[in-house]
């Protein structure tokens, strides 16, 4: 393992003013974005619309840092017949593959899942690199409930995430390491931040166990905000306080960055949240996003299948890129989302 690499490129994921367009929706997840926007889920359509994203020149070379694809996506060749990875790379971003394969139900445990994909992972790895992917992602996904998460589920997912993370690193790959509290409950901030705090501190046991270099990863964390359908919904200025403090106490500053996930917030409450991070600076690790729906939902409809909308499909990705690539650095304001509008 060179580490030298690993932490160049790790470090230049998480590029002030940059961020990671996760790009990796599953065949299932981008069935329902086209359903919604009238388009048919059939490989062409699909490879259409990805090659629309990664030739936006604007949004490519200034804000995005490196594109995460599906298996899919890593094989496919534009209309022209580039490969897909070649125009991510051409444009200056890294090329990325989520490798992790679903969840399955937790035994023993109502209600919780684990991730899986961890057989065979090492010479999928091989390929992956030799195609041209620099880092991988893999999801736990950890639900807040009646009595869960258990620490049993809280385990076995900090588990298999860092081993996922130690295969990267010795087939030369960054792993972006997500463990993702879903804020899809009725509970509030603070009792997303306790459970954070667990999965965190648990994440972080055992990569010190399995010999991750903590300088050659990405962490792709929630932040701690209130579930949706809570009552009380937090402000952005405690959301961006409450989350800084949590990452402070939990990820050493040998991480050289956190990309947070969107989670289900709107475009603009994910790249206000990040903005007001930046205000809490100066900050031990690099801070910025690797969105997928909250950069992905405008273009999706601009687009709209339509070979003549594609421009329009590049325009809306070019300014959420924009939006979010200043939020990175603490300097967005809302008033730039309505002079564009």
């Amino acid at each position: 393992m060179n580490l030298t690499e690993l932490n160049k490129i790790a470090t230049a994921m998480v590029a002030p003013g940059k961020g990671i367009l996760a790009a990796d929706e599953s065949s299932g997840t981008i069935k329902k974005r086209f359903d919604a926007i009238g388009v048919e889920s059939t490989e062409s359509n699909r490879r259409d619309y990805r090659e629309m994203l990664f030739r936006s020149k604007e949004a490519m070379s200034q804000y995005i840092s490196g594109v995460i694809l599906y298996d899919e996506t890593i094989w496919q060749a534009a209309a022209d017949g580039t490969p897909l990875v070649k125009l991510i790379e051409s444009s200056g971003a890294i090329p990325g593959i989520k490798v992790d394969e679903g969840t399955q139900a937790l035994p023993m445990c109502p209600g919780e899942l684990v991730t899986v994909g961890l057989d065979k992972l090492a010479e999928r790895l091989k390929k992956y690199y030799e195609r041209g992917a620099r880092f991988a992602k893999w999801r736990a996904v950890i639900d807040i409930g009646s009595g869960i998460p258990s620490m049993t589920a809280i385990s076995v997912n900090a588990h298999a995430l860092a081993r996922y993370a130690a295969l990267c690193q010795a087939a030369q790959i960054v792993p972006i390491v997500e463990p993702e509290v879903l804020m899809d409950g009725d509970h509030d901030i603070d009792r997303c931040y306790e459970v954070t705090q667990r999965v965190l501190n648990k994440t972080f046991q055992e990569l010190r166990v399995q010999r991750v270099a903590l300088e050659g990863m990405v962490l792709k964390p929630n932040m701690a905000i209130s579930g949706k359908k809570c009552a009380k919904q937090a402000s952005v200025e405690e959301v961006a306080e409450k989350t800084i403090r949590l990452l402070k106490a939990c990820v050493p500053a040998a991480v050289p960055g956190i990309a947070f996930l969107s989670g289900g917030q709107s475009d603009e409450e994910a790249t206000a949240h990040l903005n007001a991070m930046h205000k809490l600076g100066p900050l031990p690790w690099g801070l910025t996003f690797s969105y997928g729906r909250a950069l992905q939902a405008a273009p999706q409809k601009a687009w709209s299948g339509k070979a003549e909308n594609v421009a329009a499909g590049q325009s809306a990705f070019s300014h959420r890129a924009r939006m979010n690539g200043l939020a990175s650095r603490g300097e967005w304001q809302s008033s730039l989302e309505k002079k564009a509008a």
